[in-house]
């Protein structure tokens, strides 16, 4: 089984009071380096807040990234204590909300009333699938909430899972994806690697679908393609080699989101490259050496990503050349950026929103969502951004012409 250490002990291994927030800043350095303060800015563009609700608990101080998901009108959450809602995306109000746990059903009479949910949600084809930390997959309507069925899967799911082809994958902690049937939750296929590293990052990349293919980041460096079908292997690419003289410079995780677009495949490694691939073959278009945990948000002319020290970049998608860099959000341990028009869209430690520029990075307009850190990608539903803080705090922002 994979050795998976918390980043509190990693970290605490290099420094020994760090918090687990501050491992990403820098772990080569024994002094942390503080955030950077913000400094005050001239809007161009303005940003309206529509409302704000607190429906669930949020992701806490669990090291996953539970992102709200949009379909349909509708926006669902879940939080690590078991609250699953789904919210109007328009006025915020609940539609509905789950506590599993509570009442009757497996999960009371199994006594899975304390399980820690870390994993989700994620909806498409009329499922909610959330994931816990002792392995159990729990589907849910997402009209209603009820359940539909459950699955058990060999270790902590910390990432949403992919929905598509009548067949939801589930990642693992331990590195094994899960295909399971969308109607019943009975498992069709396993892929498991046959090598795992010794020390790890707190967090696992979520699996795309596309065109009857499941891509993935793995913590040993590598993207795979996977057959929807039968889980077989297409494909493996290394973007992130592992190489140092220690375990902790060796880390390689690809932990952040992996994007499809175009018959392309980008994805950024921690200690490596953002990397575009053939989605066919895998055989890289391009590599940019930047060394990332949170992933890329893809938009027409550009990949945007997060750097470890929270530096945001702007690559060309044609070639991977940086066209600018934004450090005035160094150290402040940002979240997953997305794209909102001709904007990027980010948040940070303090629970601040930012809107960059998407042409050259600069600063385009800021508001506040709540005092507690911001680690999930933004998602952004027409002229619509819904951001969620740590302790499940959901604002939603609508870009107004000036």
């Amino acid at each position: 089984m994979k050795r998976v250490l918390a980043l509190l002990v990693l970290v605490a291994t290099v420094s020994g009071c760090a918090t687990i927030k501050n491992f990403f800043n820098n772990p080569k350095k024994e002094n942390i380096q503080p955030p950077t303060p913000l400094t005050q800015i001239t809007p161009t563009v303005t940003v309206q807040k529509l409302w704000s609700e607190h429906p669930t608990s949020g992701a806490q101080e669990s090291g996953a990234r539970m992102d709200p998901v949009y379909d349909d009108g509708k926006l669902y959450t879940a939080g690590v204590g078991g609250e699953v809602a789904a919210l109007d995306g328009g006025t915020g109000r609940t539609v509905w909300k789950r506590h599993l746990g509570e009442g009757h059903g497996w999960f009371f009479h199994r006594g899975h009333n304390s399980l820690r949910w870390t994993g989700g949600p994620s909806v498409s084809g009329g499922l909610v699938i959330v994931g816990s930390v002792e392995g159990v997959v729990q589907a849910l309507d997402a009209g209603t909430g009820e359940d539909r069925w459950h699955a058990q899967v060999s270790s902590e799911v910390i990432a949403p899972a992919a929905i598509g082809g009548g067949v939801v994958v589930v990642r693992s902690n331990d590195g094994r994806l899960y295909g399971l049937n969308a109607s019943d939750g009975s498992r069709r296929w396993v892929y498991d690697r046959d090598s795992v590293p010794v020390l790890s990052l707190r967090g696992n990349a979520a699996p795309r679908i596309a065109d009857g293919v499941v891509y993935a980041g793995e913590d040993d460096g590598k993207v795979v393609a996977l057959r929807l079908t039968d889980g077989k292997t297409i494909w493996e690419q290394t973007i992130s080699p592992g190489e140092g003289r220690t375990e902790l410079e060796r880390l390689q995780d690809v932990d952040g989101s992996v994007a499809v677009d175009n018959g392309v495949v980008y994805a950024a490694g921690y200690h490596g490259v953002v990397a575009a691939l053939i989605a066919q073959s895998g055989r890289p278009l391009w590599t940019h050496k930047l060394s990332s945990y949170t992933g890329v948000a893809v938009a027409p002319t550009h990949v945007f990503v997060v750097d470890a020290d929270s530096g945001v970049w702007g690559l060309d998608l044609r070639t991977g050349a940086s066209d600018w860099k934004q450090s005035g959000l160094a150290y402040r341990w940002l979240g997953e950026a997305s794209t909102m028009g001709d904007y990027v869209v980010v948040g940070d430690l303090d629970g601040y929103v930012h809107w960059l520029s998407a042409a050259d990075g600069k600063f385009a307009a800021r508001d506040r969502l709540s005092g507690d850190a911001i680690r999930s990608a933004p998602v952004v539903a027409g002229d619509t951004v819904y951001v969620e803080d740590v302790n499940g705090a959901i604002g939603a922002w609508r870009m107004v012409s000036k």
